[in-house]
């Protein structure tokens, strides 16, 4: 069995990052003062996932103020409004509010990809984009379009910049959809989300991946989910190991390649690399895997820089001792 690993998303921001942004935010400094240190955690970032052996990379977005934000910002029509949680982490994001439909005005990754990929040698970028589903509902609708309209335009927007991403160097392009892991969710948005991710990988040649977390989504979710036009679809294993596996018993993958959150990106305490060895060994036997990528269970942007490291390095050692 082929086994390969990926950190999910972002990582957090070292002191100094932290330090540049909030000066930026303040007015003391511009954006030209503090890019050499975004440019030099991203290399950090970038450098210490080549050494681990990750199939694809991410630069780690520490400029990303959220998951929303830099498509608000570089969008017409849009706007960031005040902050809510983000699920139930200890995070905020601010809102986007939508006056009419997304118009890009410039592209996120294109510039991100052209600036980091001779970095990013052998493995290649990985450009991370919200799933428009998690956009649409995570937004306030002040357009007068139907929620409909409004979120086939997001999603149109989103496959411009995916395809972007993919003429400038991208290696594969990854989705986030976290909302659609939310209990209340109906199968009639998640239907609608699948209508919408299609848009986007409808216009990829280089691997798609959909990823889920937060939750594992519920059954009649999960299987208008598996009607998706994407090479893999990543879960959230480590935080229910029980009803992640059952699912994948139970429903299969639907003919996509399976990508395993098996390491908490939420928590500072080391994993029992131990256990992904049982969880990858019950999922490849249900699901009958002949190839199956690790991951962390959600972006590493809420817990401390040093224990991402270290999460990272744990992240590579489960794929390492499982490929053994």
């Amino acid at each position: 069995m082929e086994v390969w690993s990926m950190i999910l998303g972002g990582f957090p921001r070292t002191k100094e990052v932290r330090h540049a942004l909030r000066d930026l935010e303040r007015g003391s400094r511009s954006y030209v003062d503090i890019d050499w240190w975004i440019r030099a955690a991203s290399a950090a970032i970038i450098g210490a996932q080549e050494t681990l052996g990750f199939r694809y990379v991410t630069d780690g977005m520490v400029d990303w103020h959220d998951i929303f934000r830099p498509f608000v910002l570089a969008w017409r029509n849009v706007s960031a409004s005040g902050l809510l949680r983000y699920f139930d982490n200890n995070f905020f994001y601010r809102v986007p509010v939508f006056t009419d439909r997304p118009d890009p005005d410039h592209f996120v990754w294109p510039p991100r990809i052209r600036a980091l990929s001779d970095i990013a040698e052998p493995s290649p970028l990985k450009a991370v984009l919200p799933g428009p589903t998690t956009f649409l509902l995570m937004s306030k609708n002040l357009s007068g379009l139907s929620k409909e309209d409004l979120g086939e335009s997001i999603a149109s927007a989103l496959a411009m910049e995916a395809e972007a991403a993919q003429q400038a160097g991208a290696g594969a392009v990854q989705i986030d959809e976290p909302f659609l892991t939310d209990q209340e969710i109906s199968r009639d948005d998640a239907e609608l989300g699948v209508q919408l991710i299609n848009v986007i990988t409808s216009r990829l040649k280089v691997p798609a991946i959909v990823s889920l977390y937060f939750d594992v989504p519920k059954d009649e979710v999960y299987e208008a989910l598996l009607n998706v036009k994407a090479d893999y679809i990543s879960l959230d294993v480590a935080d229910a190991p029980s009803r992640a596996l059952s699912l994948i018993a139970r429903k299969g993958l639907g003919g996509h390649k399976a990508v395993l959150g098996v390491i908490d990106a939420r928590r500072i305490e080391d994993d029992q690399v131990d256990k992904v060895n049982d969880w990858v060994s019950q999922a490849t036997k249900s699901a009958g895997l002949n190839e199956v990528g690790l991951t962390t269970t959600t972006w590493f942007d809420v817990i401390p820089y040093r224990y991402s490291l270290r999460k990272a390095f744990l992240l590579s050692l489960a794929a390492e001792r499982l490929r053994g």
